[in-house]
């Protein structure tokens, strides 16, 4: 009798490498290899519905044909790791890239890349803001040294096409904004939050964006502040503030801290 280990190897190895002679040999004497074809259905099935709830944007732009061949591509390259499926599909923005199908669509890869920020933010821990009395109960010289934990649900990036204006066009179905759209290359940085009303979507220009991803990265506040140019970072620290961006912070240099797990820092991707 196999093991439970060889039983699982098998069903992978059938499920996920289309090879079903391991698994056939575990099969009843009655029950025919092609059978296996049921589950492995089921579950590429499975996986490409999970792949459309994150993707829900690239999905109406390409289709279900051209989205379900895709798919079945990337899942047979990228299987599932984990069995909670809303954390699955992190590779699919450079899969696209890289798929000679979708080439001709160039903004594609961003959109997804946005999408997928967008999922990761609405999958993200709760937490709370962090209180400013906090902030406002520190020494003078201590100011400077605050170095910010972000909100699990932040994500910053930077895309070369209007994917947020692809994407809320799309999900909205409003063609005559999508016709209006200016599809040619041009550096787009972007913010990501949920909020109670649900995620938001927020442009930022490159010194915002870099004293924003400068905070969320953990850069103690003077030297985030010393290296911002042409804004008025005090003002834009107070509307980060405002919008509860933050839900801790720590000194630098000091095990002092206003609470900063590093596993609930933020997902900043430059």
């Amino acid at each position: 009798m196999p093991t439970l280990l060889e039983v699982q190897n098998g069903l992978r190895m059938s499920l996920v490498d289309r090879e079903d002679g391991e698994a056939a040999t575990m099969l009843a004497p009655h029950v025919p290899p092609d059978r296996l074809d049921i589950y492995r259905n089921t579950f590429v099935t499975g996986v490409t519905k999970a792949l459309r709830l994150s993707y829900p944007a690239v999905h109406r732009l390409v289709g279900d044909d051209f989205f379900a061949a895709a798919a079945e591509i990337f899942i047979a390259r990228n299987p599932p790791r984990a069995a909670h499926l809303d954390q699955y599909g992190a590779e699919f923005p450079e899969f696209l890239e890289q798929f000679p199908p979708a080439a001709a669509l160039a903004y594609l890869p961003d959109v997804a890349r946005l999408e997928w920020a967008v999922t990761q933010a609405i999958h993200a821990l709760d937490r709370e803001a962090l209180a400013l009395s906090q902030l406002a109960a520190l020494a003078p010289q201590d100011q400077g040294r605050v170095r910010f934990a972000p909100h699990p649900s932040i994500g910053l990036l930077r895309v070369s096409y209007p994917a947020d204006l692809i994407w809320r066009a799309v999900l909205d179905c409003d063609d005559a904004a999508l016709a209006a759209l200016d599809l040619h290359p041009a550096p787009v940085r972007l913010l990501v939050q949920r909020l109670p009303a649900g995620v938001e979507v927020i442009r930022l220009d490159e010194s915002e964006w870099r004293f924003a991803a400068a905070l969320c990265a953990g850069q103690p506040l003077q030297a985030a502040l010393d290296e911002a140019t042409g804004i008025d970072a005090a003002a834009l620290l107070a509307r980060h503030l405002a919008a509860e961006r933050f839900v801790g912070f720590t000194l630098a240099g000091s095990g002092e801290a206003g609470e900063m797990p590093n596993e609930l820092s933020g997902k900043c991707s430059p």
